[in-house]
């Protein structure tokens, strides 16, 4: 892979959609993940304005203290970058206490972590908003259009995907040549919703590499009959939750209207 290629491409694209957006700056959600550090880096070499915003919701202490590594490491390379803390636990304390709970806990788990992650988006755009910026998204191939790891209106919710069309292995291979701090770089990837300290691999049943494998014979036409053993096991992985999420991964339908209808 042509590393510094791909990355003077994707800043080139973020320097021209900004232009043309007419919009100021970028802002994105910065989360102490080999993700938000790549993105956030491209943004920053773009030299236009960058706010990284922390968010933590009762976080782990280690994501809070890579996730501030990182910035301070930004703001020593870049010019224009920016960064504020919100701390957001009381507003999700608030909400939680507020909602009916389900019967299964599960499903109530599942949906107060998705809860965080929306509050997240809520206030990127809040502050994107103010000072006229974009919201940076920070999914990459594989969790985005493979298996669809991301809260809809979450994190999925954003103005543009910069590295939307790299797999999990090109990021980490992007973050190298971008030399972000090891801690990062060496990091267990997580989502970081549910408080503690279990990773996407943990979640998803299947580590990043697995997934990548299985999500190429996917496009290729590929079925799970055709593996055997953990091959087997990883594709009807990716495959059930590729399907499951396809309401994230696809676009919003549209009831259309025939037009003698509307005659």
């Amino acid at each position: 892979m042509q590393t510094e290629k791909i990355i003077d491409h994707i800043v080139s694209w973020l320097e021209d959609y900004l232009k043309s957006s007419g919009q100021k700056g970028f802002v994105i959600g910065v989360s102490g993940g080999i993700d938000s550090a790549v993105v956030s880096t491209l943004c920053a070499k773009t030299g236009f304005p960058l706010l990284c915003l922390e968010m933590p919701i009762h976080q782990e202490e280690s994501q809070v203290s890579r996730s501030g590594k990182h910035i301070e490491w930004l703001k020593s390379n870049f010019e224009k970058v920016e960064n504020r803390i919100v701390d957001l636990s009381p507003v999700y304390d608030q909400f939680e206490n507020s909602v009916q709970k389900s019967e299964n806990d599960y499903s109530t788990q599942l949906s107060l972590a998705n809860t965080r992650s929306r509050l997240r988006m809520a206030t990127l755009y809040y502050f994107a908003g103010i000072n006229g910026y974009i919201v940076a998204g920070t999914g990459n191939r594989v969790e985005d259009f493979g298996v669809g790891f991301f809260t809809k209106y979450g994190d999925g919710g954003v103005d543009i995907s910069p590295i939307g069309d790299l797999m999990k292995s090109e990021v980490y291979e992007i973050a190298k040549q971008l030399n972000i701090i090891p801690e990062i770089q060496n990091a267990i990837p997580t989502d970081g919703l549910f408080g503690d300290n279990r990773s996407d691999e943990d979640q998803i049943g299947a580590t990043y590499d697995e997934l990548e494998w299985a999500m190429k014979l996917y496009e290729h036409g590929h079925r799970s009959d055709e593996f055997e053993g953990r091959k087997k096991e990883v594709f009807e992985i990716f495959t059930k939750r590729h399907l499951a999420n396809l309401h994230k991964i696809n676009p919003i339908p549209i009831c259309e209207i025939p037009k003698e209808l509307k005659n």
